[in-house]
Formats: C-alpha cells, sequence, structure tokens
C-alpha cells in the first residue's frame, strides 16, 4: 500500500497534546485497559491471520515502537552503561517495567536482559508459553538504535510460563 493511501503511518505526533485533550485525566490510565487493547487485536489478529503472523506483526510493532522511543526518549547515547542507565529510569518511570542486565558482552553482541513487572504479562495466568512477542521487537530495536547494528530478540523465560521475570536474548546478527 502506498504511503499516501496510509492514513495511520506512525509519527510520534500521533500521541497528541496530553495536557491539552486530556486536562483532568492526564497521560495515565489503567493496566487493564492497555491490556484489554493489546489482547482484543491479538484475538482478531489470529483469528484472521493466525498465531504466526501475528506475532510477526506484534514483533514488528514493537520494533517500530522501540525506534521512535529510542528517539524521542532517549536520544543519542554512545556509551553502553548510559544507555542502560537512561533506559532503566524511562521504563520505571513509565511504568513499562524494570529492567536489568544479567549478562552484556558488547564486542560480540550478546546480552541477556530481564524486564519485571512487565506492562504485557505479570500478574497473568500461567499459559505454557511466552507472550511478550511485541516486547521482543520494541527491545530489539532499542538495541539497533543503540549500536547501529541489527539485532534479534527472542523471550526465553516469562511470567505466563512460570517464571517471575522476562528473560530475553538479545544477539547481534
Amino acid at each position: 500500500m502506498a504511503d499516501e493511501e496510509r492514513r495511520y503511518k506512525f509519527s510520534w505526533d500521533l500521541l497528541g497534546d496530553i495536557e491539552l485533550g486530556r486536562p483532568n485525566l492526564g497521560n495515565e490510565t489503567r493496566l487493564e485497559v492497555y491490556r484489554l487493547m493489546q489482547f482484543c487485536f491479538r484475538d482478531v489478529l489470529e483469528e484472521k491471520l493466525g498465531s504466526a503472523k501475528t506475532d510477526e506483526i506484534f514483533y514488528e510493532a514493537g520494533k517500530l515502537a522501540g525506534k521512535h522511543f529510542y528517539d524521542n526518549i532517549l536520544g543519542h547515547i554512545t556509551d553502553f552503561d548510559e544507555f542502560v542507565k537512561q533506559l532503566q529510569i524511562a521504563l520505571k518511570s513509565m511504568s513499562i517495567g524494570i529492567l536489568r542486565v544479567e549478562k552484556a558482552d558488547i564486542a560480540n553482541g550478546s546480552f541477556i536482559l530481564t524486564v519485571s513487572e512487565d506492562l504485557d504479562c505479570s500478574g497473568l495466568p500461567e499459559l505454557d508459553y511466552e507472550i511478550c512477542t511485541y516486547d521482543e521487537g520494541f527491545i530489539a530495536a532499542l538495541m539497533e538504535s543503540f549500536s547501529g547494528r541489527p539485532f534479534k530478540v527472542k523471550e526465553i523465560d516469562c511470567w505466563c510460563t512460570g517464571d517471575r521475570t522476562c528473560r530475553f536474548t538479545a544477539d547481534a546478527v
């Protein structure tokens, strides 16, 4: 589809002027509302496209969000420790999750990261499969934006598989 036919090509401007539009309610909402939207989207997409295609879409949406998050929230950071520090502050202050780096092999581009109290799944029932596909793409884009190298991110532990934190491998490709 050509760009001129798209109505919702993402730009940071689509987030709007929160102070103007929500002078009484502000920029906060309950987690249930976010999950209601996310899992209803996921349900409709899976019904129409199947689980694999839905996961692909969520991963790509996460990548798009991660790139814009990096550009608009973090900005250009060249030091890895400063990148992690600023990312931790941003994720926690926006109630997205609590980031921890368990392993960082900067030279080889190999990382293990955890996100506790994750926006997408913390507190959900066990499902026997990981569900944080959007987060995989989000983290991949953050790592790519920081390093300039493409990354593949895979969730290896999830609240929904009985773990109490989400754990991700992030490897440069």
